[in-house]
């Protein structure tokens, strides 16, 4: 989680105990009207049809009768006139295994925690909103999992309750797993930020359920100055959680941190984010595969934000995740804002192997090594990047092509030691070319896929085999997340997507 400051986040407020925002309701006349207007929009043009819909006029009975028509219990369900479903508020902490089923719209009222040992189903095409009042958030705690069972055709989507068109980053809290898998921390254990749970522990295939299909829009709601919440948290999660088709977008912090752990993740879309679209500290040694980063201008900072930790460089287990076919597009249009800095920002003595890269379109530089300590591991092996390609980055004073050299870069030089630009430059198979994306920048209608000329799918640019006797990464004899039309990996990202702005 980055500390940079980009405004106020609208609608913010104090802290309560949990580090959440306590509830405020918006004044009834002006919530009625927000809540018919989205009724409108979604019944004509919402993803999943009458569904929001449905949920907004539920909530405006819920909020306008001036009676507790639910109560604060862990559950509670009505049906309301006018509405294909029921309407179910969840709060509080959850104890025992259950199902959400897509028979009914769910409601997170404040943070809701699943509490070991129970297990949290969610059925294919199930809609759960975030009540932007309560700062409504769903946290895994260590010792639960979530059983998240979208497809392709009926995915879930973790949304907000804000009309169609209003919707945007920071309306609700976003999705926290905690697992017991080892940190660098020391102790081993740590807090989840805004007192979302104790994770850590000394279990690397540590089980917390999986995530298939699934959408997580406008969260990272913030509940003290300058810190909100991630999209999706893995807090010390582990490689039996199962990851797999998982789109954030815009989220006021970071899409996706990980926190430690050995969570292994594969198809991600990140859109829009806010702040860091990948991030990871305190020891993530993971693994990822087929990941999209596409950034705003208006308010974004890097594509990957890499530390090992910030308070001692050193400790272990080191954060060396294994990344292989990743396409991260920056956003370079001045007009649309100032921000969407660099690609890959690799410090605070990170380890990782990242091969079958994009890097595209960031304003400040397409990679950037800070600290000795990461050098070290550059100058060990430990830190590797290979089969790349980079192109359109770093439109600010002080470039130097696709670099801009800091501070870092200047003592590695004074020192005779190679710095970013030349070990980016010397690394196998990195070309600095047009990877012929046919529409990146489209951010309401993207397309990632690169041209059939493309150096990315010609052999211009080598593509790196898996590692050996890796079991997770497949081969992909192509430069980025998306492969050549008809290959099986040109279209993994379409249909169970959505890319409205808001």
């Amino acid at each position: 989680m980055s500390t940079t400051t980009h405004g106020t986040t609208p609608g913010a407020r104090g802290d309560s105990p949990r580090g959440l925002r306590p509830a405020m309701h918006p004044a009834p006349g002006r919530l009625a009207g927000a809540l018919l207007a989205r009724c409108d929009e979604a019944f004509r043009h919402g993803p999943l049809g009458g569904a929001a819909a449905a949920l907004l006029l539920a909530g405006a009975g819920i909020l306008l009768t001036g009676t507790p028509a639910l109560t604060q219990s862990t559950t509670n369900c009505r049906s309301v006139d006018g509405i294909d479903k029921e309407v179910c508020v969840v709060s509080g902490r959850i104890t025992s295994d259950m199902t959400w089923g897509n028979g009914s719209y769910w409601v997170l009222r404040g943070a809701v925690f699943v509490e070991s040992p129970a297990r949290l189903t969610i059925d294919a095409g199930t809609e759960i909103f975030g009540e932007f009042a309560t700062n409504g958030t769903l946290i895994i705690a260590r010792g639960a999992r979530i059983l998240a069972n979208g497809t392709a055709g009926a995915p879930i989507v973790f949304s907000s309750d804000q009309p169609i068109g209003e919707r945007g980053r920071a309306d609700w809290g976003g999705l926290i797993i905690n697992g017991r898998a080892p940190l660098n921390v020391p102790g081993g254990e740590a807090v989840g930020e805004g007192d979302t749970g104790t994770y850590g522990g000394s279990d690397p295939a540590d089980d917390s359920g999986h995530l298939r299909y699934v959408r997580v829009e406008f969260a990272g709601t913030e509940f003290s100055p300058d810190n909100e919440l991630n999209g999706i948290a893995f807090q010390g999660v582990g490689s039996n959680t199962e990851v797999d088709h998982v789109m954030v977008k815009y989220n006021k912090d970071d899409g996706l941190e990980f926190f430690g752990g050995t969570v292994q993740v594969k198809h991600v879309v990140l859109q829009g984010i806010a702040d860091d679209s990948v991030d990871w500290t305190d020891g993530w040694t993971g693994k990822g595969q087929f990941i999209i980063v596409m950034q705003s201008g208006d308010d974004a900072d890097q594509g990957i934000e890499a530390d090992n930790n910030g308070d001692n460089n050193n400790l272990t287990p080191r954060s060396n995740p294994t990344l292989y076919n990743l396409t991260l597009i920056g956003d370079p249009d001045t007009d649309e804002g100032s921000e969407s800095d660099i690609g890959m920002l690799l410090r605070e003595g990170t380890s990782a192997t990242i091969r079958n890269f994009i890097v595209l379109g960031f304003k400040e530089a397409s990679i950037d090594i800070d600290h000795t300590a990461t050098y070290d591991q550059v100058d060990n092996g430990s830190l590797t990047l290979g089969s790349g390609i980079i192109h359109g980055n770093c439109i600010v004073s002080g470039c130097d092509g696709q670099f801009r050299p800091d501070s870092d870069d200047g003592a590695r030089t004074d020192e005779g030691e190679t710095a970013t630009m030349d070990i980016v430059t010397d690394s196998p198979n990195v070309s600095f070319v047009d990877p012929m994306l046919a529409d990146p920048y489209n951010l309401s209608s993207p397309d990632y896929r690169p041209a059939a000329t493309s150096p990315a799918l010609n052999g211009t640019v080598t593509a790196a085999m898996p590692p050996m006797n890796d079991t997770f990464i497949e081969t992909a004899d192509f430069i980025g997340a998306v492969g050549p039309a008809g290959g099986g990996k040109d279209t993994w990202w379409q249909g169970w997507t959505d890319f409205a702005t808001n």
